[in-house]
């Protein structure tokens, strides 16, 4: 469980990963309409998103010529269960979340 843990939390350590999965919260989409609102190449957005599938965050499946982009929630469970033993916590701020992780452990680990 630990490096799926670690898998799903290296994933949602980007901003724009985590731009992404609110993007598909709403709806599959094509990987086209994902990079669109981003300021960066399709390639990158591919890696991103190469990463959340690798993660389990997200499916991607061709149909026809077009690559779509599935939000898979379950992939969240353990990592909110995890959370959720910190009982202190009610909610809990990605953001501040990484800064802390960021500040305890170190690059190359």
């Amino acid at each position: 469980m630990a490096n799926d843990l670690d898998t799903v939390f290296h994933a949602l350590a980007d901003p724009t990963r985590r731009t992404i999965l609110a993007m598909l919260l709403e709806d599959d989409m094509a990987v086209t309409d994902v990079a669109a609102p981003f300021d960066k190449s399709l390639a990158a957005i591919s890696k991103h998103l190469g990463i959340l599938t690798r993660a389990g965050l997200i499916s991607q499946e061709q149909r026809g010529r077009v690559k779509w982009c599935k939000l898979e929630p379950d992939a969240l469970r353990d990592a909110s269960i995890w959370m959720q033993g910190f009982g202190q916590f009610e909610a809990v701020n990605l953001d501040a979340f990484e800064r802390f992780l960021a500040k305890e452990l170190p690059e190359d680990g």
